[in-house]
């Protein structure tokens, strides 16, 4: 049957209308998300150098926060926010963050566990060690790569406060500096393990306000004022939560995790499940366990990204999973200082 010409134009009209309803409604989603860009670069202090980079960061800003919405919209245990990485694309962030910040270890010399003979069933339910006083306030390493320095001195400073009663923020730029034997390469890398024996070496560290942190590699400068030292370090037996249950219960604990993909860069809350790599590229602290009013068991563990990320500058990942390794590579190579 023919289409009478005025039906023709009427349905091509209705079209059009469409078209220009979406259109509209792009636009005005456009300029929502403009503006919210524009008070991220405000909150964050990110400035640009040209319209054209501009325009750049704000294609990939929209793009992360339609992830983290999305994300968001599931049913999840955990949920994802838009926080200071928000203009990175996964892959910038990955060198940024990770890749250039942790090597791990290739065949670690065997060491004692002092923990191993300690009865799980005689673990307490639940430790934090914040509330012991055993952990320093948040820090971020910005753009320099040396996690494993933050994570070896928060390791530090949790024993140096369990065996003194003093709990001294120490200096991980005298690490970045000085510390440049092994695998330990100041932004670029570096081995928790290899950490602890330079400091062993070296006698200690000294406190954060002598030798601030300056995000990038600078000449080793002589200090002469070491406030804490620790004797030796070992590892926790590799792929056994049970064996890192025991070294956390009893201090807090250096671990490496796959902390590259997009979950992680945005993470906000909640007890991190599901699926995670386990190509280690990033050194944290864990300082307790506990379990959800769900039942979901997990680690609780500080990260050096500053308080914008996770919760508060913590993340909860769950705990007692069934590949061995752990959460995100967790319990492959743990390791902690000793007194």
């Amino acid at each position: 049957m023919a289409i009478s010409k005025a039906l023709l134009l009427a349905i091509l009209g209705c079209l059009c209308l469409c078209n220009a309803v979406l259109a509209a409604r792009e636009l005005a989603d456009d300029s929502a998300m403009v503006a919210r860009h524009e008070s991220w670069m405000v909150q964050y202090g990110r400035v640009y150098k040209d319209t054209v980079e501009k325009a750049r960061r704000f294609k990939v800003f929209k793009a992360n926060v339609a992830f983290i919405e999305s994300f968001n919209a599931g049913n999840h245990k955990f949920w994802l926010g838009v926080n200071q990485f928000a203009d990175l694309s996964n892959e910038e962030f990955r060198v940024m963050k990770t890749n250039k910040g942790f090597n791990p270890g290739t065949g670690r010399v065997a060491t004692g566990f002092r923990y191993e003979n300690v009865s799980i069933d005689a673990l307490p339910a639940t430790v934090d060690w914040r509330t012991k006083g055993a952990v320093t306030p948040i820090k971020d390493q910005g753009q320099c790569g040396c996690c494993w320095a933050f994570s070896a001195v928060a390791a530090m400073e949790g024993i140096v406060k369990l065996s003194t009663g003093k709990l001294i923020s120490l200096s991980e730029q005298e690490l970045v500096d000085c510390d440049v034997h092994g695998e330990d390469q100041g932004c670029e890398g570096g081995l928790m393990d290899d950490a602890f024996k330079f400091i062993i070496k070296n006698g200690g560290l000294t406190t954060e306000s002598s030798y601030p942190y300056t995000a990038a590699d600078d000449k080793c400068k002589k200090v002469t004022n070491s406030v804490a030292t620790i004797k030796g370090y070992e590892d926790v037996p590799a792929n056994n939560e049970g064996a890192l249950m025991k070294a956390v219960a009893n201090q807090p604990v250096s671990v490496a995790v796959d902390g590259g993909d997009m979950t992680f860069q945005f993470y906000k809350g909640g007890i991190m499940t599901g699926s995670c790599g386990t190509d280690l590229d990033h050194g944290i602290l864990a300082i307790g366990y506990g379990k959800a009013s769900d039942g979901t068991n997990y680690w609780l563990l500080k990260n050096s990204w500053g308080t914008t990320w996770g919760e508060n500058g913590f993340l909860r990942m769950e705990k007692d999973i069934s590949d061995k390794r752990g959460m995100c590579g967790l319990a492959m190579e743990p390791s902690y200082p000793t007194a």
